[in-house]
């Protein structure tokens, strides 16, 4: 970018400025939505509170397939990631 470049689309700096915080946070949510360890954490924690009969099995089965499910959509979105989508 040339010096006149830049002075003329110095307004325009606020803008840019914005739309790349605004991608930062988005690479931040992506990241942490697609975190299998987060998953697998949560997985865990579903399978003490069924231990502990903090939930019944009932409960547990709904949750657990939830989580599985997200495991999966996880394991698509990488691969998807992997080749170049």
């Amino acid at each position: 970018m040339g010096l006149v470049t830049s002075i003329l689309t110095l307004p325009m700096a606020p803008v840019r400025g914005t739309a790349w915080v605004l991608d930062q946070v988005l690479l931040a949510a992506e990241r942490e939505y697609y975190d299998p360890a987060r998953v697998r954490a949560q997985l865990a924690a579903l399978v003490d509170d069924l231990e502990n009969s903090r939930i019944d099995a009932e409960e547990f089965d709904r949750l657990e397939d939830e989580l599985l499910d997200r495991l999966d959509e996880i394991e698509a979105y990488r691969r998807g990631r992997g080749n170049g989508s």
